[in-house]
């Protein structure tokens, strides 16, 4: 069982940049890939990112590119997501997922994942 949290939400400003955190307190979490999925209001669960296990790999939704930037703690127990110029189309409910054993790299569906965090909101001002 891998618990997640996120942190890190909050207001911004069009233009402005945010960090996203997920935590895990769990010794297994340096097996498992780490996705960033969002949702916004009356909408489905977006693929942003995700992140090998290692660190070593990492692959983008179309929302993310060249914007977004996603990495894995020096400990390796935790995984960001560095949000730059973002826009009131970035506005969503941000979740970080661990990866179900057997899915392949990369995973960019929600199925691909066993594992959700609670989520933590990000707001867009124009």
């Amino acid at each position: 069982q891998v618990q997640l949290v996120e942190s890190g939400g909050g207001l911004v400003q069009a233009g402005g940049s945010l960090r996203l955190s997920c935590a895990s307190s769990g010794s297994t979490f340096l097996t498992y890939a780490i996705g960033w999925f969002r949702q916004a209001p009356g909408k489905g669960r977006e693929f942003v990112a995700v992140v090998s296990g290692g660190g070593g790999r990492t692959y983008y939704g179309d929302p993310a590119k060249g914007r977004f930037s996603i990495s894995r703690g020096h400990a390796k127990n935790s995984a960001f997501l560095e949000m730059n110029m973002v826009t009131p189309e970035d506005t969503a409910v941000y979740y970080c997922a661990a990866h179900r054993l057997g899915a392949t790299w990369p995973m960019t569906n929600s199925a691909d994942f066993a594992y959700w965090g609670q989520g933590t909101q990000v707001t867009v001002s124009s």
